[in-house]
C-alpha cells in the first residue's frame, strides 16, 4: 500500500449525518475507513462487469432429503472443475444444510455456475457474493 492521500469532498448536512450513524453502527472507526471501504466496493463491482479473473462465493441452503439433489450438486460443480478452489458443507440441523463453494475465475463463467446451482429444483436459497483476487486493488 502506498502513502496516503488527503482529499476533500462536500455532502449535504443530512447524508452526512446518516453516513456518521451507519459508520457507528458498523463499528467502522473513522470516515476515511467508510470511505475506503466504499471505493473499494465499487472497485470490486467495476471487475465483475470486465472480463477479468474474479473471486466469490456461492451459498445455497437446501433439504438434503429432496431426491437427487445432493448429486446433482454435485455433478454441477464437477462441471466447472476448474472455478472451485473449495467447498464447505455444513449441516444446519436434521433437514437442512448449507454450502459454500469458493470460486474464482472470469465473471462470466462464475455467474453461469451460480446460475445452474441456484437453478437446480430444490435449492431453498442461493447467493452469489462477489469478491475480488485483490490483483486490481
Amino acid at each position: 500500500m502506498s502513502g496516503l492521500t488527503r482529499f476533500s469532498i462536500s455532502l449535504e448536512k443530512a447524508l452526512l449525518e446518516k453516513f456518521d450513524l451507519q459508520l457507528k453502527q458498523d463499528g467502522c472507526p473513522t470516515r476515511s475507513k467508510g470511505v475506503a471501504d466504499l471505493v473499494r466496493e465499487s472497485l470490486v463491482k467495476h471487475e465483475w462487469k470486465g472480463g477479468r479473473e474474479v473471486a466469490g462465493a456461492v451459498l445455497m441452503v437446501y433439504d438434503h432429503h429432496k431426491r437427487d439433489l445432493s448429486n446433482k450438486l454435485t455433478n454441477v460443480q464437477h462441471d466447472f472443475h476448474h472455478l472451485i478452489i473449495s467447498s464447505q458443507h455444513i449441516h444446519l440441523d436434521h433437514d437442512n444444510c448449507l454450502e459454500m463453494v469458493v470460486v474464482r475465475g472470469k465473471p462470466r463463467d462464475v455467474e453461469v455456475f451460480y446460475g445452474k446451482m441456484k437453478g437446480t429444483k430444490g435449492v431453498k436459497y442461493a447467493n452469489l457474493a462477489i469478491a475480488s483476487t485483490g490483483k486490481a486493488l
